[in-house]
């Protein structure tokens, strides 16, 4: 599907592969760089087909409208709100749709960095598109990259613009759409945030989750790094350690502040977590 002559209000900025290379060598830019980058209002007719893939990733938000991807894993629908990352090196394609061609804001990466984000995010050729739960963060992010990049392709522009393509990897990494089982977990974890000086029920939050309190952990430790009494222990020493630097309340304060009765138990726990006691904690320098 070929490209027209551009599109009516469009914006694209694409970077000459020798500074591409150049910037691939320098620190910052050596882990991410954006390479091309544009704006594709009500792009019908819109559409690429790459039979051995490039050496960046292509990454795209659709705005409005619809269109679709193809890997060599199959063929997938894109819907407003939704956001797309196809791995490089890797045949694909896509293309508007002829009815409702989509909105597209997009860019395409490449860097050192770049495996890392797309194994954080899971994305591969069998799951390229996710919805998104803030489609404006992730425009705003593009819109940040493309405005640097029309500045001019110095350093110090190639270097904004990769510090909003990192974020933007970052968010993709991390964001799951709402009414995913990840935005359940999410939500999970936010009452454990909020309700830090309580005690934490798994049966309950399965409950939430509509699943059994064995596989709940199973699937909260895979979403954040931790079982769930030890992400609370987290949440609270976070909150210990803010009260200790910020406040002078007495050690025992702090400690039912935070869920702790006994003090002692408190500060077994804060001494196992930070290598010291709470009160030698709150005579070290910090700031």
């Amino acid at each position: 599907m070929p490209i027209p002559d551009g599109f009516p209000g469009q914006r694209m900025l694409v970077l000459p592969r020798p500074l591409v290379r150049d910037a691939l060598q320098r620190p910052g830019t050596a882990h991410l760089v954006v390479t091309d980058c544009g704006y594709f209002p009500e792009a019908e007719s819109h559409g690429r087909e790459r039979a051995t893939g490039i050496p960046q990733a292509v990454v795209f938000v659709c705005t409005r409208g619809r269109g679709w991807v193809e890997t060599e894993d199959g063929r997938f629908t894109v819907s407003a709100g939704e956001a797309v990352v196809l791995p490089p090196g890797r045949p694909h394609a896509y293309g508007a749709d002829p009815d409702d061609p989509w909105t597209l804001w997009w860019m395409h990466v490449q860097g050192r960095d770049l495996p890392e984000f797309l194994t954080a995010a899971g994305i591969t050729t069998r799951s390229p598109v996710r919805s998104l739960s803030d489609v404006y963060r992730a425009v705003a992010l593009v819109g940040e990259a493309l405005e640097w990049m029309e500045r001019d392709t110095s350093p110090a522009s190639l270097l904004g613009a990769a510090g909003a393509a990192w974020h933007l990897m970052a968010q993709l990494a991390t964001d799951r759409a709402p009414g995913s089982r990840h935005d359940v977990l999410d939500r999970a974890a936010a009452y454990i945030r909020e309700t830090v000086d309580e005690p934490v029920s798994i049966a309950a939050l399965a409950a939430m989750a509509r699943v059994s309190p064995s596989h709940f952990s199973a699937l909260f430790k895979a979403r954040f790094g931790f079982p769930v009494r030890q992400y609370q222990t987290q949440v609270r020493m976070a909150r210990a350690r803010e009260l200790l630097d910020t406040t002078d309340q007495p050690v025992a304060t702090v400690a039912a502040t935070v869920g702790y009765p006994d003090s002692f138990y408190f500060a077994r726990q804060f001494k196992r977590v930070h290598g010291v006691s709470p009160l030698r904690y709150r005579r070290q320098g910090k700031g």
